[in-house]
């Protein structure tokens, strides 16, 4: 199944927005153009988490080895449950996995992946503005409706997730 043009714009912005709202409330510059590499290594996400709730990770390994990086993303995504988040709002490790050497995976695999980080920020981005002590810069969420535009016809049932609380969410005004 093709995605739909407009949810690659769409996705585009959410992209943009994601970066943006990192660099934000880290201070810290994405070290790559590219969203994935940027991310892959967990320093920034710990980083960000550790802004919206000051030691929720005590330890980020910095060291430039893929084992590193796997182990930081596994301590953002526990800490991302700490704040209140559920399993299908999180993204796997092997999500920011560099898929690029692989001639098997399709583009539209890795599009898929990168969408579940997306969703994992987004969802981060709302804990943090329900959060009284967080007083930092806020996600723009409206750049993220293009993730509710989906495959023709079918979801993923981290998107189908998305798209229920979602509603639900903005509905009471989260």
């Amino acid at each position: 199944m093709e995605w739909r043009e407009q949810s690659s714009v769409s996705c585009d912005e959410a992209y943009l927005e994601a970066q943006r709202w990192i660099e934000a409330v880290t201070k810290k510059k994405f070290g790559s153009n590219d969203f994935r590499s940027a991310l892959e290594n967990g320093v920034l996400l710990c980083d960000l988490i550790n802004k919206i709730k000051p030691g929720i990770i005590k330890r980020v390994n910095r060291l430039p080895t893929p084992i590193a990086g796997l182990d930081n993303l596994n301590v953002f995504l526990r800490a991302c449950g700490k704040l209140g988040l559920k399993e299908a709002q999180l993204f796997h490790p092997g999500d920011l996995q560099d898929l690029s050497t692989r001639v098997t995976v399709k583009d539209q695999e890795t599009n898929r992946r990168l969408k579940n980080v997306l969703i994992t920020i987004y969802w981060v981005g709302r804990r943090a503005q329900c959060d009284r002590l967080y007083d930092g810069p806020y996600l723009n969420f409206k750049a993220f409706e293009g993730l509710l535009g989906t495959a023709n016809g079918s979801q993923s049932p981290r998107l189908s997730y998305f798209n229920h609380v979602n509603s639900a969410a903005n509905k009471v005004g989260i």
